[in-house]
């Protein structure tokens, strides 16, 4: 058996290997002689899979090491007898945490309280729920649209597209991308969205950059149709906007569901589903070790003097300052694909654990909310201490 691999695909290299020729080859230069004799494929999103590449190929099998799959044609490749998969939810925590940073990164930059903030969020699926729940932690107004499971589950707890613009301070997206169909989100936000947001709100989109209307964005921008922009994902990556990029709040380069941890999960899912699909001895493997990131996974969050924001947003920012890769990204444009590539070691909430002093009202229970451990030894210490008083 033969397979192909994305040479960027964390974790994977040796594990295959007994069971299979295995070649690594980047991701956006697989071509259709690389291959015409595999099996299967295991690639990320600057592959794309379809006609062009696949037709006449032995290739009976395709892991997306990613949760979105719009880079693989799924009807051509059903309709041809190959077998897809995806990885949904693999990095939901990393996107979690990404967003963490940005709101908390945001509140520091325009001064203001999450709890007089509402916040829309449009696709509720893996990472829109987790989404929720943050908003909801960091004391929010959530306001959630979500079409197709509004008709899957009733529309009591979704509202209206309108009705999230119309209400909402900062909208962030976290929607499929398709092109087609009763839902389309490609251009889901163009030049009409845009009038239908007040001028102070807030966009943040991590999803998939043909989700908004570039030229529509940077219009809305230039003439303060909307108060500020986030974008993680672009349109014509890797080749982005470079005017888009300089009016934006803040700018990533395709990274929020980087960490660590969700790679090892699309790997590992993807890895599970060529096991299941070949009868390989491999249907419960994970990587054994994640590394660590650059700062320690054991910190003191001192609150004396704070309020329960500034404690949250120090907490989020310990394990993850977005500013860094917005600054990485501002100096050197044209090495986008590296920098994700290259990607520093980033660790999710869950991660760490937390020594908190002078804890302040519900602290403790919003940070093991959004996943962090707190320091248990430490609480017994401090318990001693006050009934010994």
């Amino acid at each position: 058996m033969k397979i192909v691999i994305d040479d960027k695909i964390p974790f994977i290299k040796g594990v295959l290997e007994p069971y299979a020729d295995v070649v690594y080859l980047p991701g956006a230069a697989i071509t259709r002689n690389d291959v015409a004799d595999a099996d299967a494929l295991i690639i990320r999103t600057r592959t794309v899979c379809n006609e062009a590449l696949l037709k006449d190929t032995s290739v009976k099998f395709i892991a997306a090491a990613t949760i979105g799959y719009d880079h693989i044609d799924t009807g051509w490749c059903e309709a041809s007898g190959i077998t897809w998969t995806n990885a949904p939810g693999c990095n939901s925590g990393s996107v979690h945490q990404y967003i963490a940073s940005v709101l908390a990164t945001l509140s520091t930059h325009f001064g203001f309280r999450f709890e007089d903030k509402t916040l829309g969020i449009v696709g509720v699926g893996n990472v829109g729920s987790k989404v929720a729940q943050l908003g909801e932690v960091l004391g929010m107004k959530v306001l959630m649209n979500d079409p197709p499971r509004a008709e899957k589950e009733g529309p009591a707890q979704f509202v209206p597209l309108d009705e999230v613009l119309r209400m909402s301070d900062l909208v962030t997206l976290h929607v499929p991308l398709n092109c087609s169909g009763a839902h389309q989100t490609y251009h889901l936000f163009d030049t009409a969205t845009f009038e239908q947001l007040p001028y102070r709100t807030i966009l943040i989109n991590s999803s998939r950059g043909e989700v908004i209307d570039s030229k529509a964005l940077k219009n809305a921008l230039k003439n303060r149709k909307i108060g500020a922009a986030v974008l993680d994902v672009w349109e014509n990556e890797p080749n982005i906007d470079i005017e888009l990029l300089s009016l934006l709040n803040i700018a990533t380069p395709h990274i929020a569901g980087y960490s660590a941890d969700g790679k090892a999960n699309g790997t590992a899912m993807s890895v599970q589903a060529l096991s299941r699909f070949f009868g390989l001895p491999l249907i419960d493997w994970r990587p054994s070790e994640i590394p660590d990131p650059q700062q320690p996974l054991h910190f003191e969050l001192d609150c004396n003097g704070k309020s329960l924001q500034e404690c949250l947003c120090e907490a989020i920012w310990q394990t993850y300052p977005v500013n860094d890769d917005d600054g990485r990204l501002r100096l050197s444009t044209d090495s986008f694909e590296k920098q994700r590539g290259n990607y520093p070691v980033r660790r999710e909430f869950s991660a760490f654990t937390i020594d908190v002093k002078n804890e302040i009202p519900e602290i403790e229970e919003r940070l093991q909310t959004l996943g962090f451990k707190i320091n248990q030894k430490l609480n017994n210490k401090k318990s001693k201490i006050k009934n010994q008083k």
